[in-house]
């Protein structure tokens, strides 16, 4: 069978891991040992894992973040999320087809009552931002626990092959986010008095401030004094027909698969969605070998960085604003996707539609604040707090900022002698929380004659590590703020050095020298793709910032800093005429055009809004317009929101129904929370002895 590994990647280093026998369905396959079964399968080619009991609709991943059921198998006899469970030698897995059967057990099981582990402070999430408090709260001797479900710390950070904006000092600006994570694991390993649970999942907190935890099989009480949660966010799901095929999944699931676990996970993606998720999932794409046939946004510009659409401009990929996805075509899964035109009054526009053939859709349509420990916290009169992006979503940079300032809350509330919380701290979490603000056209300089920087960055954003590398101190932005547009105070004191050229997160800046030809002045442009495409000699085609094509001129130098690992420095002469326009090098030499035109809108009540339960857009709308207007009682009638996950991805999309029905929101009851948020086996709350240490 095909292996879908990736073997080389321009930033990340490929480790040595140890090659394991396992089955699925009883054919003998390999994987590596400790990976997530769910990313075995895909480095297989293994896309479904089993079929839906209902309609036998194919299931396959979908968060790849342990929040549904999606991914659901059996492992050695055990039912189990593939995405979060990892692979062991001659592990035996299966698909789940039809409905599950108990297993025959005539045992009593011994119960155990688990200990109750007394701390200080408890931090659940141990991404950017739990890190950073934990950091905050270790530096002061602070008795605390950090508990993530994930195998390594770090969260997102560890999906991030990107150069992170804000600033150097707060928020490692110019540092790729995976970096970022071992940066503060390591600060995090000189801190004694904090404790780290890894392979935990929080599970539920309790009317008497108990919150359960499960570790691995075994099941945890942790009473703490205060309760910090960082437990990120989960994406946003888009309700069309098609949407539940394997291949469609979000932003972040791909992002896992090949950045964390290095599986070319596709071959062709389309991208729904032009926030910054969106926009860097297709730079992650590229850089892993995976063709972005288009980016699709709805609005009229797209809600990410300007930059980041510029990469993506620039290396060929098409984005169409004021689109939407249409359908997902295929059997068992993805095989084409159709989109269309919108108008100005968000209706499709017959006659616009497209399709593309490709294996995976990808959505990134927005995020939500995992914050349901937070607000059951807060009803059981807890002290509690909230940093990252289950307190608001933004960018990691501004996470680690949050987390920094709730640790030092936390830290003043058990009593510590540390002052006040520095004024500019605040002030700087606000900067870093902060959209994207006025887009600002900008000429190049006028200047041609010795060696300066071209600055393509022309929207505001808090991004300023170009100031801090200047040797000479020549860069600053406008007003001195962190969201200024950067420029040069005397182009010539430019040392030609090409540092802030090599740290720019954005790609944005170019270096052009004309001291040793004027005629055709030597061009430095940053590149993170593959090396081989830009060798000595070979004539590369050279963009401007919206991706249009200058020509294609002969690479006469290619540099490689120790500093900036990744970030090639290609050097190229151009034609005194277009080198102040170049600004990136174009990679995907062939544009995918749609194979069919369709003027027909696909049906678009046949769109499962309840993945779990099967439940369409139309049963919903049928359901309101009947009269229902509490939560609850629709669940019992259509069964919405009763699945595995908890109506954790499909109760955004039936609260947009009621909208989009007419609905005033505040006459709809919402639905009651479980008392757990995280789906766990009954064994396991028993202590049950006969559990395996595959659950």
């Amino acid at each position: 069978m095909t292996s879908h590994r990736i073997t080389k990647h321009p930033i990340l280093e490929i480790p040595e891991k140890t090659e394991v026998p396992f089955t699925f369905n009883g054919q003998k396959l390999s994987g590596y040992e400790g990976e997530m079964i769910a990313s075995a399968l895909f480095a297989n080619g293994i896309h479904v894992f089993g079929h839906h009991p209902k309609d036998n609709s194919p299931q396959g991943l979908f968060c790849a973040n342990g929040q549904c059921s999606q991914c659901l198998v059996i492992a050695d006899g055990q039912p189990v999320k593939a995405c979060m469970t990892a692979l062991r030698r001659s592990m035996a897995i299966t698909s789940v087809e039809g409905l599950p059967r108990l297993p025959a057990d005539d045992r009593i099981a011994k119960i155990k009552e688990p200990p109750i582990r007394q701390v200080d402070v408890l931090i659940i999430g141990a991404g950017p931002a739990g890190l950073a408090a934990a950091i905050e709260l270790g530096k002061l001797g602070v008795d605390t626990l950090i508990v993530d479900d994930k195998d390594r710390l770090g969260g997102k950070l560890v999906l991030q092959t990107h150069k992170f904006f804000g600033s150097v000092k707060d928020s490692h600006a110019g540092t790729r986010g995976y970096e970022i994570a071992k940066i503060l694991q390591q600060e995090l390993s000189a801190c004694d008095s904090v404790d780290i649970w890894l392979n935990t999942t929080a599970v539920a907190v309790f009317s008497d401030q108990i919150v359960g935890m499960v570790k691995n099989i075994h099941y945890y009480k942790v009473k703490p004094k205060k309760l910090l949660v960082t437990t990120g966010a989960r994406e946003k799901m888009l309700s069309f027909p098609g949407n539940t095929l394997p291949g469609v999944y979000g932003a972040g699931a791909f992002q896992t698969l090949v950045n964390r676990d290095l599986v070319k996970s596709s071959q062709k993606v389309l991208i729904v969605g032009g926030g910054n998720v969106g926009l860097i999932a297709g730079y992650h794409a590229i850089q892993a070998g995976i063709e972005v046939v288009a980016l699709i946004e709805a609005m009229a510009e797209v809600g990410g960085y300007r930059v980041h659409a510029d990469k993506l401009r620039r290396l060929g990929v098409p984005i169409h604003t004021r689109h939407t996805v249409v359908g997902a075509n295929g059997n068992d899964k993805v095989e084409s996707v159709t989109i269309a035109r919108l108008d100005e009054n968000w209706n499709v526009m017959p006659g616009t539609h497209e399709t593309f053939e490709v294996d995976t859709v990808l959505i990134a349509v927005g995020l939500a604040e995992v914050n349901e420990f937070y607000l059951k916290a807060k009803q059981w009169g807890m002290d509690v707090f909230c940093a990252g992006d289950a307190q608001e979503i933004a960018e990691a940079s501004a996470a680690m900022f949050t987390g920094k300032i709730e640790g030092f809350k936390i830290a003043q509330a058990l009593g510590l002698n540390v002052g006040k919380i520095p004024p500019d701290w605040n002030e700087k979490a606000i900067i870093l929380k902060s959209k994207p603000g006025r887009t600002k056209k900008r000429k190049p300089p006028t200047k041609e004659d010795g060696v300066f920087p071209v600055f393509h960055c022309n929207q505001e954003v808090p991004c300023n590590p170009c100031t801090s590398v200047c040797p000479v101190g020549a860069v600053k932005t406008e007003g001195d703020k962190i969201t200024g547009l950067p420029y040069m105070v005397d182009l010539d004191l430019c040392t030609g050095c090409a540092s802030c050229v090599a740290v720019c997160p954005g790609l944005s800046v170019v270096l052009v020298d004309y001291r040793d030809d004027p005629e055709h002045p030597l061009v430095t442009l940053p590149y993170e793709i593959w090396r081989d495409q830009v060798k000595v000699g070979h004539k590369v085609p050279v963009t401007d910032i919206d991706g249009a094509v200058l020509g294609y001129f002969p690479v006469q130098k290619v540099i490689s800093r120790r500093k900036y690992p990744g970030t090639l420095l290609v050097q190229v002469r151009l034609d005194r005429a277009v080198a102040k326009a170049a600004a990136g090098i174009w990679v995907q030499e062939k544009q995918v055009e749609p194979s069919t035109i369709y003027e027909k809108q696909l049906p678009p009540d046949e769109a499962i809004v309840c993945r779990c339960e099967r439940v369409s857009a139309g049963e919903i709308k049928a359901a309101i317009r009947s009269g229902v207007r509490d939560m609850n009682q629709l669940k019992a009638l259509t069964r919405a929101g009763m699945g595995a996950c908890g109506s954790k991805t499909c109760r955004p999309m039936i609260w947009r129904i009621f909208k989009e029905e007419g609905i005033d929101l505040k006459t709809v009851t919402d639905r009651v929370d479980r008392p757990l948020f995280v789906e766990v086996p009954i064994g396991v709350f028993a202590g049950s002895e006969g559990m395996t240490d595959v659950d």
